[in-house]
C-alpha cells in the first residue's frame, strides 16, 4: 500500500461532549445556566443530534429533513442543518444557536484519538502518503495544526470544497489523485460503513474503526500500520537480528 486515507470525525478525532460544547458557548456568550438547566439542555441538544460529529439525531424535524442528506455539500447547508436542529431546543438567548455552531469548529472542541499521532508519524516515516477525506461543512485544517498533526497529512479532501460527499467515489478519487496513488494501493480508514465504504468502488481497501469516546478506543488505528507494512517490529522478531 502506498497511501492511507482517513476520515476525520470518529476516526482521527473525537468531538467534545455535548455538555462541554454547551458550556463553551455559554462562556463565550458570558451567560450562565443553573446546573440542572444546563444538564437538561445538553441532553436535549444531544437527542436532537445538534452537535456536528456527535450522535445522530433521534428524529429529523421537517425543516431539517430536506437538507439533511446533502448537508455536507456546502458550508451554508451544513450550518443551516445543525443550527435548525439546535433551535428545536429552547435556550436562554437565540444567539446561542450560532455560537454553538461556531464553537464546534474550534480546535479546542476536538481531541485526537490516543494513537492518532503515533500512527500518522509512523506512516510519514515509512513514506506512506496520507490524506484526510471528510464529509464536512467547514475547514478542519486548523484543528490538525493546533493539535500538531498537520505535518503528517499530505492532502485534505473536504466535501464542502468539492460539492460532493462520501460515498461518492469522486471524493476518494480526488484524494488518490492528489497523492498520485493508484486506488488499488490505497486503504481508506473510517467509522461509517456506508460513507467510507464508498472507497471500495474504486478498488481501495477499507478498514473500519468504531466511533467511540477517546478513552474507550486507545489503539484502534494501530492495525493500519500492519496493513501498509509500517508497524514497528519487535526486536525478537526482527529478521535482520535473527540472521
Amino acid at each position: 500500500m502506498t497511501a492511507v486515507l482517513f476520515d476525520f470525525s470518529g476516526t482521527l478525532f473525537r468531538v467534545e461532549s455535548t455538555e462541554s460544547w454547551l458550556r463553551g458557548a455559554l462562556t463565550e456568550a458570558q451567560m450562565e445556566l443553573a446546573e440542572e438547566e444546563l444538564t437538561e439542555a445538553a441532553q436535549a441538544l444531544e437527542a436532537m443530534g445538534a452537535l456536528p460529529g456527535g450522535v445522530d439525531p433521534s428524529w429529523l424535524p421537517e425543516d431539517v429533513a430536506s437538507v439533511w442528506g446533502v448537508r455536507d455539500k456546502s458550508g451554508e447547508l451544513h450550518r443551516a442543518a445543525y443550527t435548525a436542529l439546535s433551535r428545536h431546543v429552547p435556550l436562554p438567548d437565540d444567539r446561542l444557536h450560532d455560537l454553538l455552531y461556531d464553537r464546534h469548529m474550534a480546535p479546542a472542541a476536538w481531541g485526537p484519538y490516543p494513537d492518532a499521532a503515533d500512527v500518522l508519524r509512523a506512516l510519514r516515516e515509512h513514506g506512506v502518503g496520507v490524506g484526510v477525506v471528510s464529509n464536512i461543512g467547514w475547514d478542519l485544517r486548523p484543528v490538525f495544526r493546533e493539535h500538531g498533526l498537520d505535518p503528517y497529512v499530505d492532502t485534505y479532501v473536504l466535501s464542502y470544497e468539492h460539492g460532493i460527499q462520501k460515498p461518492d467515489p469522486r471524493l476518494f478519487e480526488a484524494a488518490c489523485a492528489a497523492l498520485d496513488a493508484d486506488p488499488r494501493d490505497v486503504v481508506m480508514v473510517g467509522d461509517n460503513r456506508r460513507a467510507d465504504g464508498g472507497a471500495a468502488a474504486l478498488g481501495c481497501a477499507v478498514h473500519f474503526v468504531d466511533h467511540l469516546p477517546a478513552d474507550r478506543r486507545p489503539d484502534a488505528l494501530r492495525p493500519v500500520l500492519d496493513l501498509v507494512g509500517a508497524a514497528p517490529r519487535a526486536n525478537g522478531n526482527d529478521p535482520q537480528r535473527n540472521k
